[in-house]
């Protein structure tokens, strides 16, 4: 929605931001194939040349996947932008370990740049190939699927006189409030429902449940709010 926003309103370039690590309990796989997903499902939108619409992969740690202990966080942080390089991003925003301890200092800045850097040398000098993994294609490939299932839900939304929906400012603000777009972070929201249920499953991937801790696939979690 972000990137076909940034088009729609003539953005010429658009830094994807692509947050590792979120929620923290993913699994590495997990969390690369929805990165995949993300750039799949904007790369149709790109276009090169006067007036065109170029993408920035941006990648990052997740803050609050970072442990407290000072050690281990340094070799999270490493673990994890080598896991990003698996992407070949254009920008690679650097989240400093100590953030779970205390505030990064200055020495603290450079000592996770100097991690971060080794880990990005690491891997271009002939990282495997981590998006051809079969687990991470399979689980790229469902939420892409499930994506879209969402995406045709909003635009069902709008009313006849809507050319667009996913641009539309009331249909996407009716998404939030019906709770099509919406996060468990968000249960005291006075805006979004905040009444979806995520598990960890088995994969290490992050899916919706039902109030018996099932699965729910996305057509059926949009079944269950638009009737």
């Amino acid at each position: 929605l972000s990137a076909y926003n940034a088009r729609a309103f003539k953005a010429q370039d658009y830094i994807a931001q692509l947050m590792f690590n979120s929620p923290p309990g993913h699994s590495d796989a997990m969390d690369l194939a929805k990165m995949l997903a993300v750039l799949d499902l904007i790369a149709p939108l790109a276009h090169l040349g006067e007036g065109g619409f170029r993408i920035w992969r941006q990648t990052r740690t997740g803050l609050l996947s970072y442990p407290l202990d000072l050690t281990a966080a340094r070799a999270h942080l490493a673990a994890s932008v080598y896991l990003q390089m698996a992407l070949r991003p254009h920008i690679v925003h650097v989240v400093g370990h100590t953030e779970a301890h205390h505030a990064a200092a200055a020495q603290d800045v450079i000592e996770a740049c100097k991690l971060a850097r080794r880990a990005i040398e690491n891997a271009l000098q002939g990282q495997p190939d981590m998006t051809s993994d079969p687990a991470v294609i399979e689980r790229r490939d469902e939420l892409v699927s499930e994506a879209r299932v969402l995406l045709a839900a909003i635009a069902s939304l709008a009313g006849p006189e809507v050319s667009d929906p996913l641009t539309d400012p009331s249909t996407l603000a009716r998404a939030v409030t019906c709770g099509l777009l919406d996060a468990p972070h968000l249960r005291n929201n006075p805006f979004a429902r905040g009444s979806i249920i995520s598990r960890i499953d088995a994969r290490g991937a992050c899916v919706a449940a039902g109030d018996d801790g099932k699965p729910l696939s996305e057509s059926q979690r949009v079944r269950r709010i638009l009737g």
